[in-house]
Order: C-alpha cells, then structure tokens, then sequence
C-alpha cells in the first residue's frame, strides 16, 4: 500500500514542477498557485505513503537507500511548503521542487522490499539522529537552491540585462536573508544530529566515534556550516560569498549523504543492513 501512494506522490510532484516551470516562463501567478498546491497534496500523499511504510515495516522507513531518498525529499518538500506559506516567494518552486522531484524519481529506482530491522538499528536514538539529521539536510537543500537564486539574480543586476528571472526572482537582500535563516536553522539540526548519532554509536558498537567514512564526512560538512556561519557572524560575510558556501556545503552534505555509502564502505552502508 505504502508503494501505491508514493508513485501517486511521484506523479503529483511532477505536475507541481512543471507547472511551477511554466509560472517561470509566463509569469503567470496562476500557475504558481497550482504548482503549489500540486506539492502540497503530494506531500500529503507521500506522508501517507510514510506511515502506510512504518506501519508495514514496524520500523522508522528511513534505514535503506529507497526509504533514504523517499524520506529526504519529504524533508525537503516540508521544509518548502514551511517557507512558501511564510514568505510567499513564487519561484521558489521552480527551483526546489525540481530538486526534490529527482531524489523521489531516484528511489523509484531502488529496490523498495522491507527487510527485517538490523539488530544496531533496534536503537531508541534511530528515530531523533535520522529525522533531525534529514531536516537539518533539508534545510540546507533551501540554503543551495536561494543560493543558486542569489547568483542568478546578482548576474542579471550586473550584466544590467533583463533575463528571465530578473522581474521573477526576489531581491539580493531577501535571498541573502533567507540563506542566512536557513543556515541559523539548519546548522543546529545538524550539530544535535551528529550528537545523538554519537550517542548511538556507543551503544551500538561501544565507541561514540569512530571515523567511519560516514562520520568523518558528516564532520568535514559540520565544519564547512561552522566556518560559513562564523563568517557571516563575526567577519560580516553576505551576499555572493555565502551563497556559493551554501552551494558548497550541500555537495557535501550529498556526498556524505549518498556518495560515501556507495563509494566507500564502512558501518553506514546502506547494503549493511538489508
């Protein structure tokens, strides 16, 4: 049951990308509107397809790379939805929902099966470590994606030409802000997530680190968010500077997210625990 309702999510989306695309061509608010409103009935179908998977699975969906990727772009689709409806920025869609779109396309690739839970992920702190990490990922998703938008805007100001997003896109200080606020928020999420995967850890397999791959990328990701908000906070650093930061720091954050457990191997591969 819980595959039916997030091929429905998938279609969904779909049409909420697309229609946000045609308001970026047409500047139509009308297509915004639908566009949102297609991501939101999706979210709803994918939570559903969320709790039909914890219901079936007996267990937090989010320890395999399908439930992975399944979860990540619900975080990311969340956290959009959150901002949308706080900031009523239109385009924003047109550049999160793509990103989103193409994590909830990769997992329909994946294998989908439910296996038996790992007997290290029987663990009270899977559920607080993942969900916090994930959401902490997600905003950070936000960071690049206003990120990407700062440098497409800054370029059309400069080059003095009137491009297609230039009466689209917010002003620089808006887009500086929100990367800003999104660092404030996600950066915490991240620090208490590697805290409670520590945590894990040490009961898991008795050492609270132990440089697996995994953790060692999560660090270096932790340290790039640390350096940027230490310079914004104490050197003043804005504008272009922290956007391309924020561009920086998510290709991390989706190397530790995907590239580590399936270029190196260690304790966080996800073929471990099938």
């Amino acid at each position: 049951m819980n595959l039916i309702f997030y091929y429905l999510a998938a279609f969904v989306y779909a049409f909420g990308a697309v229609s946000h695309l045609i308001y970026v061509v047409s500047l139509r608010d009308l297509f915004s509107k639908i566009g949102v409103g297609f991501l939101s009935v999706g979210f709803i179908l994918h939570t559903t397809a969320l709790i039909f998977r914890y219901y079936e699975a007996g267990y937090l969906p989010i320890t395999n790379l399908y439930e992975s990727f399944s979860f990540f772009s619900w975080a990311i689709l969340l956290v959009y939805l959150v901002v949308h409806y706080k900031y009523q920025i239109r385009v924003l869609g047109a550049f999160v929902a793509p990103v989103a779109l193409i994590l909830v396309v990769v997992g329909l690739a994946l294998p989908k099966e439910i296996f038996p839970l790992h007997p290290a992920l029987k663990s009270f702190w899977l559920p607080f470590h993942a969900i916090l990490a994930f959401l902490g990922n997600a905003v950070f998703a936000l960071a690049f994606c206003t990120g990407i938008m700062y440098l497409i805007q800054e370029h059309q100001i400069k080059s003095k030409k009137t491009g297609v997003f230039l009466r689209r896109l917010p002003s620089l200080k808006i887009l500086d802000e929100l990367n800003y606020r999104s660092l404030t928020f996600g950066f915490p999420l991240l620090t208490v997530g590697i805290i409670t995967g520590s945590v894990w850890a040490s009961y898991a397999w008795g050492s609270y680190w132990s440089w697996d791959p995994k953790e060692t990328w999560s660090l270096i990701t932790w340290f790039l968010y640390a350096a940027l908000l230490h310079q914004r906070l104490a050197i003043g650093w804005r504008g272009k500077k922290a956007a391309m930061m924020a561009i920086v720091g998510f290709l991390a954050v989706l190397f530790t997210f995907l590239g580590v457990n399936l270029v190196l191997s260690g304790l966080h591969s996800y073929a471990k625990w099938r």
